[in-house]
């Protein structure tokens, strides 16, 4: 598990002020929670924090922009090497088989930005070793989540097995619904929940067929019991309550690639077991005990798996004890205690910089 830096004591805060470039994308997204979460955060910290358009981000101590291969463009490495402030970039992929257009990408914004931040260990030493940037200008610190306090909560009669988030190919939601048709002996009776809308770029181009497609597959392995596919979008209390319900928490995901994975930190952070495709994020965060890990291909494996976590409460009960030890590091203000520390080295290294001797 990768844990952030023990937060060093600063002698007296230099950052008063701090920017966040507002994204192009849906409110719900991973990028959008993550500038609405850090935010909120540092404004309980004392900090005064937005969320701005480029026009406005350099008017702050140090400026955070974030970054993914898969939606960012030139224009943010622009933005930011065009900035007369400090700057963080917060790098939520990292390719491991970059195409040359993502591996341009990154390296424009590594080239623009003072500080690079990543989400795992896995993703700090792909950035070092594929992309040859000095580990000496890159920290690790978890997507931060909300810790759930502690709540008297009756979970439902049949053991939810839950996948959630935005739906879309590779998701690999067709595996664990083969994997349903095993189970229909496990007492009590199990059911999967498929919980979230359709991506709006799937949306956009493919409409709900990936949807439409997993509930034809419920039907024809006779599972449609089941399953269930729920397109409401969850979020706060609602999400909260869908998540210390399950009983235990799927992402089966069809990548072999994702070094930083939201919902996994959702999940680890309301301290459920998760069972997961062998992703490197999901590899990282469980290997301790906070949940299991099963080859892509291995569909009897993934079968068995669910089958000890739902049926063995000792299990389960020590997956979820291990998401529990785990959780508070996600803690989003023990997140936003790390990039405050991040902004401060930043401009004390400025301030140096500016009283050295000609």
């Amino acid at each position: 598990m990768p844990t952030i830096q023990a937060v060093k004591p600063v002698a007296r805060q230099r950052v008063r002020r701090l920017s966040i470039l507002d994204t192009p994308t849906p409110d719900a997204c991973a990028l959008a929670r993550f500038g609405a979460g850090l935010s909120r955060a540092m404004e309980r910290a004392h900090v005064d924090t937005r969320v701005v358009d480029a026009s406005l981000l350099g008017h702050a101590d140090v400026a955070i922009v974030q970054h993914d291969c898969d939606a960012a463009s030139g224009e943010l490495a622009d933005h930011v090497g065009r900035l007369s402030v400090p700057s963080i970039a917060v790098l939520h992929s990292v390719p491991k088989s970059p195409t040359a257009q993502q591996r341009s990408s990154v390296h424009a914004i590594a080239a623009a930005a003072d500080r690079l931040v990543v989400m795992s260990r896995a993703a700090y030493a792909c950035l070092s070793r594929e992309y040859a940037v000095d580990r000496g200008r890159i920290a690790v610190v978890p997507y931060g989540a909300t810790i759930p306090g502690p709540m008297r909560m009756k979970r439902p009669s049949r053991p939810t097995i839950l996948t959630w988030g935005w739906l879309a190919p590779g998701d690999g939601v067709e595996r664990v619904i083969d994997a349903m048709a095993s189970l229909k002996d496990v007492p009590g009776q199990p059911r999967y929940v498929v919980a979230g809308p359709t991506h709006p770029r799937v949306l956009a181009v493919d409409g709900d067929s990936y949807r439409d497609a997993r509930i034809e597959q419920a039907r024809r392995t006779g599972v449609t019991g089941s399953v269930s596919l729920d397109a409401r979008h969850y979020d706060g209390v609602m999400l909260s309550t869908l998540l210390q319900q399950a009983a235990v928490i799927v992402l089966p995901y069809d990548t072999t690639e994702q070094t930083a994975s939201a919902v996994l930190v959702e999940a680890i952070a309301h301290g459920r077991p998760v069972v997961a495709t062998a992703f490197p994020h999901a590899v990282e965060l469980l290997s301790n005990g906070a949940g299991a890990v099963v080859d892509h291909d291995d569909a009897d494996g993934l079968a068995a798996v669910l089958r000890q976590v739902v049926t063995q409460p000792r299990l389960s009960g020590a997956m979820a004890a291990e998401a529990r030890r785990l959780a508070p590091d996600m803690a989003w203000s023990a997140v936003a205690a790390e990039y405050l520390r991040l902004a401060n080295e930043l401009v004390a290294q400025l301030a140096g910089a500016s009283a050295a001797p000609d």
